[in-house]
């Protein structure tokens, strides 16, 4: 484990590789999962407010499933996350070419919002967790994202490379900087062992 600043990363970020690769995984991560994506709390304010901007985005089944259960729920865990179609995938996921994504990313795209996706999504497969003053990063390691590892295994693309936007978008640039510093560090300690 690394400390930098308030935060305790996994040194899997620097030691796996990750890189989605759609054309194989299809966006299945958007579709499978015990709940929706985590919010954070302001997250739960934001899609109140961009849903109407967004709604012309989603499926018929989305926009049914958001209206009858809200913007977002809270799940089993007393957590608030996006609700579900049929308890199935997020009610905010899109179909294109056979490759399931998010319609909140496209309306983002396109200019219509300001706010790219949940950061919990944006984040994957970095998972957050707040232990009182501190936030632990670590490695999710999920079976659906295995063409994931496969591409960035051969594109030798670590986790903390492929995440820099959104590790930026939930830290700052001053972390980031912090990542590369320690990244240099340890790859300058594996040369030298």
């Amino acid at each position: 484990m690394i400390q930098i600043e308030d935060k305790i990363l996994s040194l899997d970020l620097f030691e796996k590789h990750f890189c989605c690769d759609l054309p194989k995984c299809v966006g299945i991560c958007c579709v499978y999962g015990e709940s929706g994506a985590p919010l954070d709390d302001n997250e739960v304010d934001i899609l109140a407010q961009i849903y109407p901007r967004v709604k012309p985005y989603l499926k018929p089944e989305g926009i049914a499933a958001i209206e009858e259960q809200g913007t977002s729920v809270i799940d089993s865990d007393n957590d608030n996350v996006t609700p579900l179609i049929n308890g199935n995938e997020c009610a905010y996921s899109i179909n294109e070419n056979g490759i399931t994504f998010c319609a909140i990313e496209k309306a983002h795209r396109e200019g219509v919002v300001d706010f790219p996706k949940p950061i919990s999504c944006h984040l994957y497969p970095i998972r957050t967790k707040r232990f009182n003053d501190v936030i632990a990063l670590n490695y999710h390691k999920w079976d659906v994202c295995k063409p994931a590892r496969e591409l960035g295994h051969s594109l030798q693309l670590p986790v903390y490379k492929f995440l820099k936007t959104p590790l930026i978008r939930a830290f700052g640039e001053e972390f980031y900087k912090h990542i590369e510093d320690v990244a240099e560090i340890l790859e300058n300690e594996g040369k030298e062992g």
